[in-house]
C-alpha cells in the first residue's frame, strides 16, 4: 500500500452478485441524497438494507469529488468504538486527549463525500451523536445509515425499506424483456431473486409453468424479505422447488404462536433463519456456531478453532464448502493468498445465540484467543527476526495484522472479561507495532491501561515487556507523564528480573527527557539503553537507542557523534524490520539538511520514504514528504518544495493530523517568502501559531528562529501596520480555510515555453482544473507517463494516475492523447 492508495475514491467493495429489483427505490433514493444531508435506510434483518446502500453508492460514485466511503460497524461492539471505526475505515488517525469525532469533522470538513455507515442499530445513540457532529462540521457530505431504527437526529430522512414486491401473476414472464416492457417485471423482484439465486447454485435453473406456483408460494410465504429469499433458493441444490414450499410451509405454522407483539417480519425472518438451520446436517450446525465468535476468518483459523473429538479438522474445509452453498457464508477476497471467509451479520447474531445455549461459548472463545496470540506471535517473530523475511515479505505480515483488527478487538474483550492479565498483555505487546503502523495508537494506548490495571498479575517478564512497549505508545500518545510511570516501572521490574532487557523503557525515558530540556540526563539514559541492548545482545533495540542517542546528539549540535550514532544504528538494524531502518534513515536525513548536505538529505528522506510508503504509514509519509519540500526550498527548487509540501499537507488533512497540519501551513509560509508573496507569508505563519496555540502545540525554538529569520525582511517591507492587519486575518482562518489558502498559493512557477505555453496554463486554469491538474495536464502534453509524471513532481504514480482520470473527467475526454491536443490548441489560441 502507498500514500496514493489511501487516496482513492472510496472503499466500496465489488457487488458479490446481481442485483435484482427496488429500481423505483434506487430512482428515488437518487433523488434523496442529492437534497437531504443523512438518510436512514431502516427496516427489519435481512430486508436488504446493506446492499440497497452499497447498490446506491455505486450508482451515485461519480457524483461525489472524493468518493463514496464504507463503514461496517458490525463487528464493533463499543459504542466508544464507532467514532474510530469510521476514522479506521477512512484514514484518519486519532490525537490524544482529543474526542475521535472532532477529529473526523475536521478531517473531512472540505471533502464532498458520501459516507455509508452500515448496522448502526447495536451503535445507535453514538451513531447518532457522530452524525450530529458531522453534519455540523462539514457542508459537503453526506451520510446513508443502515439501521433497525431510525437514528433520530436533526436533518434525518428516514426510508423504510420494503420487502421485495411479490407476484400477483398466475403464469410466470415468458422474457425478461417482455416482463420489464410491460412493467410485470418490477411486481415480480420476489421471484426474479428467487430463480437469480436458485440458478447460481443449480445451473440452469428457470421459473417455468410447472415451478412457477410453487416459487410465488416461497415468496409469499418468506413476506418478500431477501435474505430469506436467498436463503430459500440455497436449497435447491437439494430439494425441489415443492419440497422447499412445503417445509416452509410446516416450519412456519409451527411457529405462528410466538412472539405474537414482533413485527411479522421479524417473526417471518426468524423462522427462516431457523429452517435452515435445523435443516444443517448436527456437524454444520456446530460448525456454524462457533464460528460466529469470528469477525472474518481464514480457513487455518477455523481448523484451530472449530476443530475437536467432534469435528476433525479434515472435515473443516467440507463442512465451510457446504455453508457456503447454503449461503450461511459468505467468501470473501484473499488476503496474503487465503480465502477469507465471513458469516453475513444476521447469521452471525444467531448463530452466536446458539453458540450460547451450547454452553461452548466459553471454550470457542479461549480457542479463539489462542488462535489469535498464535497468529500475532508468529507475525511478531518473523517481522522482527534478522534475515527471516524479505522487507515485502515483512510489510504482508502487517497488513495481515491489520486485517485482523476486529477479531484482536474480540480477543482483548475476552481476555478483559476473564481478567486474563497474562494473555491479554502478551496479545497487546504484539500488536505494539501494527498499533503504531496503523495510526491507532489511542486504542492501543487504551488496552495496555485496562490490561495493566487488572489486579491479577501477569509473569514479570511478561508485564515488564508489557510495561515498555506500552510507555512507547504512551509516548507516541504525547501522554508523557503516563510514559514515564511506565517506563520506570519496566526498568524497575527488569532490575528485579535480570533476564529481560530495560533498553525499551531506558529509551523512553531518554527522550521524555529530551523532551523537557534535560538534554544531558537524555544522553546518559540513550548511553544506558544501549550498554543494556548490548548486554543482552538484542541489535534491534541497540539499533533504536542508537538512534534516540543520535537525536540527542543532533540537537546539542555534535554532528560528528550523531553522524556516528546514525551509522552505528544502521548497521545494527540492517537486515532487520524495516520500520526501524526508516526512521533511522528519516533522522539522518534531518542531520544531513541540518549540516547543509543536500545530497545526502534527499537519498534518505527519499529511501526511508520507500519503505514508509509500502507500509502506509501516513503520518510518517506526510514527514518524509516535508522533508524533501525543505530540501527543495533550501535549494530555492520552488516547483518541487511546492508539490511536496502539498502532498504532505494533503495526507496529514486526510490523517486528521493537527501537528503535521500546522507543520505544513508554516512551511508554506516559508515558501511564500521565497517566491516574493509576503502578504501570504504573514497570515500562513499568524494561521499556524494561532492553530498551534489552540491545540496546545509548541513550537520549537529552531523552528521558532527559522520562521523569524524568514519573515523579518518580510515585516520591514510591508511596515508595523499591515503585518498587523494580515496577522489578525491568518488568525481568524479556520483550519480549513488556513489550508485552502496554503494549497492556493502554491501555482507551480511558470516553466519555460514562451506565449503558447503560458496561453495554454491559462486555459486549463478557465477549465475548473485545480492548480496541481494544471500542471499535470501540462506535463502530459510534453508526453510524459504517469510514472514521468510522479517521477518529475515526487509523487507516486497512483497520486499521477489518480490526477490524470480527474483531468479527464473534468475535460470530458477519453484519452491522455485528447488531454495533449487540447492543452496545445488552447495555447495556440
Amino acid at each position: 500500500m502507498t500514500a496514493d492508495t489511501l487516496q482513492r475514491l472510496g472503499n466500496l467493495p465489488a457487488e458479490p452478485n446481481s442485483f435484482v429489483g427496488r429500481d423505483r427505490d434506487l430512482r428515488d433514493l437518487r433523488l434523496l441524497v442529492s437534497s437531504v444531508r443523512a438518510l436512514t435506510l431502516c427496516g427489519p434483518g435481512g430486508i436488504g438494507k446493506t446492499r440497497l446502500a452499497m447498490r446506491l453508492g455505486w450508482q451515485l460514485a461519480d457524483e461525489f469529488q472524493d468518493g463514496v466511503w464504507l463503514v461496517e460497524l458490525a463487528a464493533t461492539s463499543d459504542p466508544a468504538l464507532a467514532a474510530r471505526q469510521v476514522a479506521a475505515a477512512l484514514g484518519i488517525s486519532e490525537e490524544r486527549g482529543r474526542p475521535a469525532a472532532a477529529t473526523l469533522a475536521d478531517a473531512l470538513r472540505g471533502r464532498q463525500l458520501l459516507l455509508i455507515l452500515d448496522t448502526c442499530e447495536h451503535l445507535v445513540d453514538a451513531v447518532a451523536d457522530l452524525v450530529h457532529d458531522l453534519i455540523a462540521g462539514c457542508p459537503q457530505l453526506r451520510v446513508v445509515a443502515t439501521s433497525r431504527e431510525p437514528l433520530r437526529v436533526r436533518g434525518e430522512t428516514v426510508w423504510r425499506v420494503q420487502p421485495l414486491t411479490l407476484s400477483t401473476r398466475t403464469l410466470p414472464p415468458l422474457e425478461r424483456a417482455d416482463a420489464d416492457a410491460d412493467g410485470d417485471g418490477e411486481a415480480d423482484e420476489a421471484a426474479r431473486l428467487f430463480a437469480d439465486r436458485a440458478a447460481a447454485v443449480r445451473p440452469g435453473f428457470a421459473l417455468t409453468d410447472d415451478n412457477w406456483a410453487y416459487v410465488v408460494q416461497i415468496c409469499q410465504t418468506l413476506d418478500g424479505v431477501p435474505l430469506a429469499i436467498e436463503l430459500a433458493a440455497a436449497r435447491i441444490r437439494a430439494l425441489s422447488v415443492e419440497q422447499i414450499a412445503a417445509r416452509l410451509d410446516d416450519r412456519f405454522r409451527l411457529l405462528a404462536s410466538g412472539d405474537r407483539t414482533a413485527p411479522p417480519r421479524q417473526q417471518t425472518l426468524q423462522a427462516a433463519v431457523d429452517w435452515s438451520f435445523e435443516l444443517l446436517t448436527p456437524d454444520e450446525q456446530t460448525m456454524l456456531r462457533r464460528l460466529s465468535v469470528f469477525a472474518g476468518w481464514s480457513l487455518e483459523m477455523a481448523e484451530q478453532v472449530c476443530a475437536d473429538e467432534l469435528i476433525p479438522e479434515s472435515r473443516v474445509l467440507d463442512l465451510l464448502a457446504a455453508l457456503i452453498d447454503k449461503s450461511l457464508v459468505a467468501l470473501e477476497d484473499e488476503l496474503v493468498g487465503d480465502a477469507r471467509y465471513r458469516l453475513l451479520d444476521t447469521i452471525r447474531q444467531y448463530a452466536a445465540d446458539r453458540l450460547a445455549a451450547s454452553g461452548e461459548q466459553a471454550v470457542i472463545a479461549d480457542r479463539h484467543l489462542r488462535c489469535l496470540l498464535a497468529l500475532a506471535d508468529n507475525i511478531d517473530t518473523r517481522a522482527f527476526t534478522p534475515g527471516a523475511l524479505s522487507w515485502a515479505d515483512q510489510v504482508t505480515l502487517y497488513h495481515r495484522a491489520s486485517a485482523e483488527r476486529a477479531n484482536f478487538r474480540a480477543a482483548l474483550t475476552f481476555c478483559l472479561d476473564t481478567r486474563d492479565a497474562e494473555n491479554g498483555l502478551r496479545l497487546c505487546s504484539v500488536l505494539r507495532s501494527p498499533w503504531v503502523v496503523n495510526g491507532d495508537v489511542t486504542e492501543g494506548v487504551a488496552w495496555f491501561g485496562k490490561l495493566l490495571l487488572l489486579p491479577e498479575r501477569a509473569p514479570a517478564d511478561v508485564r515488564a515487556r508489557a510495561l515498555m512497549l506500552g510507555a512507547e505508545l504512551a509516548f507516541e500518545h504525547q501522554d508523557y507523564q503516563t510514559a514515564a510511570r511506565y517506563a520506570h516501572a519496566a526498568v524497575a521490574m527488569c532490575g528485579a528480573h535480570q533476564a529481560t532487557c530495560p533498553a525499551g523503557g531506558l529509551r523512553i525515558l531518554a527522550l521524555i527527557s529530551l523532551r523537557g530540556g534535560l538534554a544531558e540526563q537524555a544522553l546518559a539514559q540513550a548511553d544506558a539503553a544501549v550498554a543494556a541492548a548490548a548486554a543482552h545482545a538484542d541489535n534491534w533495540e541497540a539499533g533504536l537507542a542508537h538512534v534516540v542517542r543520535a537525536t540527542i546528539l543532533a540537537r546539542a549540535g555534535q554532528a560528528a557523534a550523531a553522524h556516528a550514532a546514525y551509522e552505528a544504528a544502521l548497521h545494527l538494524l540492517t537486515g532487520h524490520n524495516g520500520w526501524g531502518i526508516a526512521n533511522a534513515l528519516y533522522g539522518f536525513g534531518s542531520l544531513a539538511r541540518a549540516t547543509h548536505d543536500n545530497a545526502a538529505a534527499l537519498r534518505h528522506f527519499r529511501a526511508a520514504l520507500d519503505l514508509f510508503a509500502e507500509l502506509g504509514a501516513r503520518t510518517e509519509i506526510a514527514r518524509c514528504q516535508a522533508g524533501i519540500g525543505w530540501v527543495a526550498l533550501d535549494e530555492l527548487d520552488v516547483p518541487t518544495a511546492s508539490a511536496t509540501f502539498a502532498e504532505s499537507l494533503e495526507l496529514s488533512v486526510a490523517t486528521g493530523q493537527r501537528l503535521g497540519i500546522v507543520r505544513g501551513i508554516e512551511a508554506f509560509a516559508a515558501l511564500a517568502v521565497v517566491r516574493g508573496d509576503d502578504t501570504t507569508a504573514v497570515r500562513l505563519d499568524a494561521a499556524a501559531t494561532a492553530l498551534r496555540a489552540a491545540a496546545g502545540l509548541v513550537r520549537p525554538a529552531t523552528a521558532q528562529a527559522r520562521l523569524d529569520a524568514l519573515l523579518a525582511a518580510v515585516q520591514q517591507r510591508l511596515g508595523a501596520e499591515l503585518v498587523a492587519d494580515l496577522s489578525a486575518e491568518g488568525r481568524n482562518l479556520s483550519t480549513h480555510d488556513a489550508v485552502a489558502h496554503a494549497l492556493r498559493s502554491a501555482v507551480p512557477a511558470r516553466r519555460p515555453g514562451g506565449l503558447a505555453t503560458q496561453a495554454a496554463e491559462d486555459a486549463t486554469a478557465a477549465s475548473g482544473l485545480t492548480a496541481r491538474e494544471q500542471e499535470i495536464a501540462l506535463l502530459i502534453a510534453r508526453g510524459l507517463s504517469n510514472r514521468g509524471i510522479a517521477e518529475e513532481l515526487f509523487i507516486s504514480p497512483a497520486t499521477a494516475a489518480r490526477h490524470v482520470a480527474n483531468i479527464l473527467g473534468k475535460l470530458g475526454l477519453n484519452s491522455r492523447a485528447q488531454v495533449a491536443a487540447w492543452v496545445v490548441s488552447r495555447g495556440a489560441q
